[in-house]
């Protein structure tokens, strides 16, 4: 196709068209840019007369099943608008079947703001640091305490425990992704299957990939303004959010990765992950986090799975990003890790 957009499969002027058919108050097209971070859904910067927006689509090519549900990032930012938790504006969604380039996409609008990719938050002064730690915090427990049958969300996600529920999940999208499950993956499915806990009746709208750059922050001052990127969300377990975050922690500082693990945190402005863990349950009102040990683990597990499933996809040619061959790399460390936290 003439002009066609790198990734998108579909020319500026007819992606325009569809905009202005769709987009209210949406006029003259004039430059698509696509960012260059993420690893999971391409996402362009859109330019118009209009102003900007930002368009975020599937990948091309072959797809795991349930992997880079668009439709749902839509979904959940539309339910969320007019709630505490700061989301950006959607204006439209192109469902597969009716999609100009062939798969789901949808615009929403463009904020201007910060994304910090290191949690040590070098860019800013250290007494500054921790202002932002106890944002995040809040947040997640204003994630956790929305009213989801209120925000039409009631059916966001399966009845049934979560955690067994998600492990088998990413148990089949890992082994999906592989020729041969490694030994320490397995070993890791086991003990989550011995370890598993009762389900407890608490069910929240959980996002699934909680993490610093995953939110935006106002360009002065410690404020989210935007939780992004949430085509994992569901209906789940709110203590697999808080885990997943501070697992990320504990992993090193440095090479592809950017965990705390080593960081002296006193000396650097930042809470301890007991500290954060007591921000999140007083700002929520929760109890405590019961096997703490079990839900690390489990976070563990499922970004081994993801990381495996974003080699395979760079293998295959259709990675949002290519260098998502080298997280291949990470994930027998990561399994190597986890290992070594199974009693």
């Amino acid at each position: 196709m003439k002009d066609e957009i790198s990734g998108l499969g579909i020319s500026q002027a007819a992606l325009g068209a569809w905009l202005e058919d769709h987009v209210g108050g949406f006029a003259d097209l004039r430059a698509v840019e696509k960012f260059g971070a993420g690893q999971s859904n391409p996402t362009y910067r859109l330019e118009a007369g209009s102003g900007t927006y930002v368009l975020r689509s599937k990948p091309p090519g072959k797809l795991l099943k349930s992997a880079h549900l668009v439709e749902r990032d839509f979904r959940v930012m539309a339910a969320l608008a007019g709630t505490d938790v700061p989301v950006p504006e959607v204006f439209a969604l192109a469902a597969d079947e009716a999609s100009p380039t062939g798969r789901a996409f949808f615009v929403m609008e463009h904020l201007e703001g910060r994304i910090f990719w290191d949690p040590v938050l070098p860019e800013l002064e250290v007494g500054g640091r921790r202002a932002y730690y106890d944002e995040m915090a809040r947040v997640l427990a204003a994630l956790h305490s929305v009213d989801v049958e209120a925000a039409g969300l009631g059916d966001y996600g399966k009845p049934g425990n979560y955690f067994a529920r998600q492990t088998e999940r990413w148990a089949g999208q890992y082994r999906a992704s592989v020729e041969v499950p490694s030994a320490e993956f397995e070993r890791i499915a086991a003990w989550l299957a011995e370890r598993m806990p009762e389900d407890d009746g608490q069910v929240a709208l959980v996002h699934g990939d909680y993490r610093l750059d995953n939110m935006m922050f106002a360009p002065h001052g410690a404020r989210v303004i935007g939780l992004l990127d949430w085509e994992l969300s569901t209906l789940g377990h709110p203590l697999a959010d808080l885990a997943y975050q501070c697992f990320q922690w504990r992993l090193p500082h440095g090479g592809h990765m950017r965990g705390l693990a080593g960081k002296d945190r006193a000396a650097l402005g930042l809470p301890t992950e007991e500290e954060y863990v007591a921000a999140y349950v007083a700002a929520r009102g929760a109890e405590g986090v019961g096997d703490w040990t079990f839900y690390l683990v489990f976070s563990g597990f499922r970004l081994a799975a993801i990381l495996q499933g974003v080699a395979a996809r760079a293998k295959a040619g259709n990675a949002s990003d290519p260098k998502g061959a080298m997280y291949g790399q990470l994930v027998p460390l990561l399994e190597g890790m986890i290992v070594g936290m199974l009693d």
